[in-house]
């Protein structure tokens, strides 16, 4: 099994990334997995910093994001993602 872990501009350009190495298929209900595909996680924007907020729920300080839009996939094969990353202390980690 292979796990990669992937940072992109954003979620258009990770979408036809992810469509291009047939990561997701499209089919007529939707975007479907692709075959040997395990797990797609669309971690979106990562916080470095959250946001914090009063008692009422007004926001005091806005949260602080890592540059890009993030992606864990597992998949059965190997693929070549060039941007692949290896995260320290990553957000989301498969059990």
């Amino acid at each position: 099994m292979n796990i990669y872990k992937l940072v992109y501009t954003d979620k258009e350009t990770a979408l036809a990334d992810l469509l291009a190495k047939n990561v997701y298929v499209e089919h007529e209900e939707g975007l479907v997995f692709g075959q040997g595909v395990q797990a797609i996680v669309e971690v979106g924007k990562i916080a470095s910093q959250d946001a914090t907020f009063d008692e009422q729920g007004n926001i005091l300080t806005e949260p602080i994001f890592i540059d890009g839009y993030h992606y864990d996939i597992m998949v059965e094969h190997g693929i070549d993602f060039p941007n692949a990353t290896n995260p320290k202390n990553p957000k989301h980690t498969f059990a």
